[in-house]
């Protein structure tokens, strides 16, 4: 498997999830075993030898990637989701999308204060999720060093919006 094949299994959807915007399907990449265990073995290549003491998870598909990278480096996974979802209470943030507003949350129990966090999505655009994701972990007293996405839409500039954290995608796209 190389970057080229990966790209391949990335489905295009246009005109989704309303006109004018080209949707990358990352749903197709787990239904080659092949493609998925690439994507997680990028992954752990990247952060191996980085100081990350967390990975914090972006509902839902970001979960998806986190928790296999977790489990084979020994870090735990705080799960940041969809308002309303949890049960305890939270830390919460709303933000933009590229299409319209959302608000994501963390039980705020989960949260490490003073730890290091990587934030896994699978998706960059806007930069919107991962600054409300950070937010969130801010608010609980932990720092993002680190994001991780499949894929960025390097249009959007989100490598500016999204620091002084590293970014890391592995493929990007031109065009909004």
């Amino acid at each position: 498997m190389d970057l080229e094949l990966l790209d391949k299994s990335i489905r295009r959807v246009p005109d989704f999830p309303k006109p004018g915007i080209l949707f990358y399907d990352i749903t197709s990449v787990f239904l080659q075993p092949e493609a998925f265990n690439f994507v997680i073995d990028k992954m752990v290549e990247a952060y191996k030898d980085k100081k990350i003491d967390a990975v914090a998870a972006v509902e839902s598909r970001g979960f998806l990637f986190a928790a296999p990278f977790a489990q084979r480096l020994g870090l735990p996974v705080l799960l940041i989701r969809k308002k309303g979802k949890l049960p305890l209470e939270t830390y919460s943030c709303s933000y933009s999308l590229e299409y319209g507003t959302a608000e994501l949350e963390a039980h705020k129990v989960d949260i490490q204060s003073g730890k290091n966090y990587l934030v896994v999505d699978d998706l960059i655009a806007t930069g919107g999720t991962l600054t409300a994701s950070r937010t969130i972990l801010e608010q609980g007293g932990a720092k993002v060093s680190d994001f991780f996405a499949l894929i960025g839409l390097s249009d959007f500039n989100y490598e500016k919006i999204l620091a002084p954290s590293r970014v890391t995608t592995l493929i990007n796209y031109r065009g909004k």
